[in-house]
């Protein structure tokens, strides 16, 4: 016999949620107010993951009845604050930003695959591919360069007229753009 007790709830349990999720919005709409733009931005693989600790810290508190509606907005308001304090120190300080951040890296120069970095990176062949599909690559030599950045997301920078290396001083394997139309 099916066991129903996985889609019923009580009237209670229903109140429970519809209270913590207007509490937990409340307060997620005050802490991004209070901290600006930066609170869901995939900048860093440090955002990212703060990211889906909030995801979990709001599933948690909203679902179940532990941890209590005030551990969980507390949590909310820690993770904010690691952020915040992560975000001014990466600012002052090289040394954590190099402990935080990773370095973009480049897996094509123009039309070559550097496929150690694809390696390093952990992505195949058909992953770069499918990326250079997506961003309208329909010949290797329209490529400038792929680069994966910090957050895990792939770049695709098509050949143009002019390039300013600069934008590429922080990627790992810059050296090899150069040359490249």
């Amino acid at each position: 016999m099916l066991n129903s007790d996985w889609i019923a709830s009580t009237a209670e349990a229903i109140l429970m949620v519809v209270v913590s999720g207007i509490a937990i919005y409340t307060a997620l709409l005050l802490l991004t107010r209070l901290s600006g733009l930066r609170s869901f931005s995939k900048m860093s693989s440090f955002d990212f993951a703060i990211t889906v600790a909030f995801g979990t810290v709001i599933a948690s508190t909203l679902l179940a009845p532990d941890p209590p509606l005030l551990q969980g907005i507390a949590g909310l308001f820690v993770l904010f604050g690691i952020q915040y304090v992560i975000a001014q120190a990466r600012w002052g300080s090289k040394r954590i930003k190099t402990l935080v951040d990773n370095r973009p890296l480049l897996v094509m120069a123009g039309p070559k695959v550097i496929t150690e970095h694809l390696r390093t990176a952990r992505i195949t062949e058909e992953d770069l591919k499918s990326k250079l599909r997506l961003a309208g690559v329909t010949h290797p030599s329209q490529v400038l360069a792929v680069v994966v950045e910090t957050t895990g997301d792939v770049s695709v920078m098509k050949t143009t007229s002019e390039v300013d290396y600069d934008l590429f001083s922080d990627v790992r394997g810059a050296e090899r753009l150069h040359g490249v139309r």
